[in-house]
């Protein structure tokens, strides 16, 4: 009986190894242009594609050309037009492909030496929550515009008419403060980029927008002392639970709020546990009697001027 289960164990083991496993499929690698995709004329730029460790062989396309190469790094010292379009990689492991990256648009900026403007309408300084609109003018005939904020993934493009595009805001957030620059270009060439606007600093202005600048809603402090201990309290009060946006930095809230509470426990649990220990015994010093003064010797009858110490003295019989 025991033969007939290692006999069993031992087939299960071998068809286990006859039996190739499933293969699944790769993971999806990353391609990313480094400072940025908007890459000015005679600047560098590095297109890097990054997949799994220990992948066999990478190949970087530039689509539409028909041009590629088997490595994972493409590094262009100086930017031309002709090293603007758009890019993908994938890489190999064994006999088997990944899936291809996310498409990277590299784009030329500073083909076209005249740059559009841009304005904010009725102002660039607004209040949260009302409507301002990022005009981009040009003064020759393009019929595509992008709109690009600093720190921003990827620009926001339009084509409205020829000459302009609008770029509507319709509920001013302190997430849509910071520097915006506009782009010209024609849809023939997507990505041969006019040079950019001059700088355009939206602000949003107003005690609302401090609060969202913060990330939290009006604080009321408090200082709280026990013992010898002073915290500082600082609570955040939510102007209504309507508002569904707040919900996540509610639970942080909450969480920050029960943490604080643990403390205040810890530091009322160490000032009653300090309160409750007894003091050290204090010996109190004996009071021993002092020595005796040493006695004083009376001076010598010469010393004294002739005084007789006693009736009998000085005398002549």
């Amino acid at each position: 009986m025991l033969g007939f289960g290692a006999f069993l164990l031992c087939s299960g083991l071998c068809l286990q190894q006859m039996i190739p496993a499933q293969p699944g499929l790769l993971p999806k690698p990353s391609l990313q242009a480094l400072p940025g995709s908007l890459v000015p004329l005679k600047t560098q730029v590095t297109i890097r594609c990054q997949g799994p460790p220990g992948a066999d062989l990478y190949r970087l396309e530039k689509l539409r050309s028909g041009i590629y190469q088997d490595q994972p790094v493409l590094f262009i010292p100086a930017m031309e037009e002709r090293f603007a379009g758009c890019y993908r990689c994938s890489y190999q492991n064994g006999s088997r492909w990944s899936p291809p990256s996310d498409r990277l648009e590299l784009v030329a900026t500073g083909v076209y030496a005249n740059k559009p403007s841009l304005s904010a309408q009725p102002s660039p300084a607004v209040s949260p929550g009302t409507e301002v609109t990022l005009q981009c003018r040009s003064q020759y005939s393009f019929d595509q515009f992008a709109l690009y904020k600093e720190g921003a993934a990827a620009p926001q493009k339009g084509s409205e008419k020829q000459y302009w595009a609008d770029f509507p805001i319709t509920a001013v957030t302190v997430a849509h403060s910071g520097t915006y620059r506009c782009y010209s270009f024609s849809s023939k060439l997507p990505y041969l980029w006019s040079a950019p606007s001059d700088p355009l600093e939206l602000v949003v202005t107003g005690e609302r927008a401090a609060d969202q600048a913060s990330n939290c809603f009006p604080c009321t402090e408090w200082v709280l002392e026990i013992g010898f201990h002073h915290l500082l309290l600082c609570l955040f009060v939510p102007p209504g639970l309507a508002q569904q946006h707040y919900t996540k930095g509610n639970l942080v809230r909450i969480c920050i709020g029960v943490v604080i509470l643990i403390l205040l426990v810890g530091l009322l649990a160490e000032d009653w546990h300090s309160r409750k220990k007894p003091l050290p015994h204090r010996v109190r010093p004996i009071r021993r009697p002092l020595p005796p003064l040493p006695q004083t010797q009376k001076p010598h009858s010469q010393q004294d001027g002739g005084r007789p110490d006693g009736p009998n003295q000085g005398r002549h019989q």
